[in-house]
C-alpha cells in the first residue's frame, strides 16, 4: 500500500458515460460543528478539498443542508474554476433547525424533516447552482422522500430541471435508507442514477437495495461507511484486526465496500489531510475472499449506531 493515488481500476460509469473514481469524498464535515455555519478552520478545509483533487478524487458529495449552504460555497471557494472531469453531487429537500439536528445523543431522535414541495425543490436547485458556480449539477439527489407530497411531484420537478439542462443525473437519498419499493416507484417516474443509503460492513440492512442497484446499473453511495466511527474507534472491531493486514481500521472498512460491489461509490469524510490520504490508499488494499469472510464474521457481532428518524415528515 505504497501509493496514495486512485487507480483506474476503481471507476464507476453512469449510463451516459460519465465516469468517476469509486473513491470519492464527502465534504459534509468541512462545515461548522453540527454541520452548521462556516468551517472553524476555512484554510484547512480548502486544503483538504484541494488535496482530494490532487490525489485523483473526482467525485465530491455535499448538500444544501450542510451549513446550510456554507458547504457548497466552500467547495466553490476551494476548487472553482473546477478541473475538467470533477463531479459535484449535491442534495436538496431536507430542512434544518440548528447545529444539534443530527448530533448523536442518548434518548434523542435526530431532526430529519423532509420538504419536497415542487416550488421549494426548484428553488434549492437554483440556489445550489448559484453557490457552486455551476450551470448544471452532474448529480442532484432528493435528500429525503417527503411522504406529504406525491413522489411524482417531487421527482417530476427534478426531471423538469433535467430537461432544462440544470441537472444531469437524478438520485435518491434516505435516512436511514431508500427501500427497493421506493426505488422501483421512483424509476417508474424518471431515470434514477444513484441511491445513497446507510450501509457498512456491520450494518447491512440495505443489502437488498445494493443488490438491486448493481442489477440495474445504479450507483450505490453508502453513508456512515465506517459505522459513525464505531467500527474504527480505539476499541472498534476493525481497529483491533487491521494491523494484521497492514492497514488501518478505516482502510479495511472502505476497502470492503469497494470489494463488496462494483457499484459502490464511496464518500468518506474527514477534516484531516493525512486521514484523507489514508482513505484514498484503501483503494489499493487487496485481501482474499477468505480474509474478507473472516472480517465479515467479526463485524457481524458489532452493532454500530444508526439514526432512526421519528416524525420525519411535516
Amino acid at each position: 500500500m505504497s501509493t496514495l493515488t486512485v487507480t483506474p481500476a476503481t471507476h464507476f460509469t453512469f449510463a451516459d458515460g460519465l465516469r468517476v473514481h469509486r473513491m470519492g469524498y464527502g465534504a459534509m464535515h468541512l462545515t461548522g460543528p453540527g454541520m452548521w455555519g462556516p468551517s472553524d478552520d476555512p484554510d484547512n478545509a480548502v486544503a483538504v478539498l484541494r488535496r482530494a483533487v490532487q490525489l485523483g478524487i473526482d467525485f465530491i458529495d455535499t448538500a444544501d443542508s450542510y451549513g446550510p449552504g456554507y458547504n457548497e460555497e466552500l467547495i466553490r471557494t476551494a476548487l472553482h474554476p473546477y478541473p475538467e472531469g470533477l463531479v459535484i453531487a449535491t442534495k436538496g429537500g431536507m430542512l434544518r433547525s440548528g447545529p444539534d439536528d443530527w448530533v448523536r445523543a442518548e434518548n434523542r431522535s435526530p431532526y430529519i424533516v423532509a420538504l419536497g414541495q415542487p416550488a421549494y425543490l426548484r428553488q434549492q436547485v437554483e440556489v445550489s447552482l448559484l453557490r457552486l458556480g455551476l450551470d448544471r449539477i452532474d448529480l442532484y439527489m432528493l435528500h429525503r422522500i417527503d411522504d406529504a407530497v406525491p413522489l411524482e411531484d417531487q421527482l417530476g420537478t427534478l426531471a423538469d430541471l433535467r430537461r432544462e439542462g440544470k441537472i444531469r443525473h437524478i438520485g435518491l437519498s434516505g435516512q436511514p435508507g431508500v427501500s427497493v419499493q421506493q426505488l422501483e416507484q421512483a424509476r417508474r417516474i424518471t431515470e434514477i442514477a444513484a441511491v445513497e443509503n446507510l450501509y457498512n460492513i456491520a450494518d447491512r440492512a440495505g443489502e437488498d437495495v445494493l443488490d438491486y442497484a448493481e442489477k440495474h446499473g445504479i450507483a450505490f453511495i453508502p453513508w456512515f461507511p465506517l459505522g459513525h466511527g464505531d467500527l474504527v474507534g480505539p476499541e472498534g472491531v476493525l481497529t483491533t484486526v487491521a494491523g494484521s493486514y497492514g492497514a488501518t481500521g478505516a482502510q479495511l472498512g472502505l476497502a470492503w465496500l469497494l470489494h463488496r460491489s462494483p457499484n459502490t461509490l464511496l464518500i468518506p469524510g474527514t477534516t484531516s489531510v493525512s486521514h484523507l490520504e489514508e482513505n484514498v490508499a484503501a483503494a489499493g488494499l487487496r485481501l482474499s475472499d477468505r480474509e474478507w469472510s473472516e472480517i465479515e464474521k467479526l463485524c457481524a457481532k458489532a452493532t454500530p449506531w444508526r439514526p432512526e428518524a421519528q416524525g420525519a415528515t411535516r
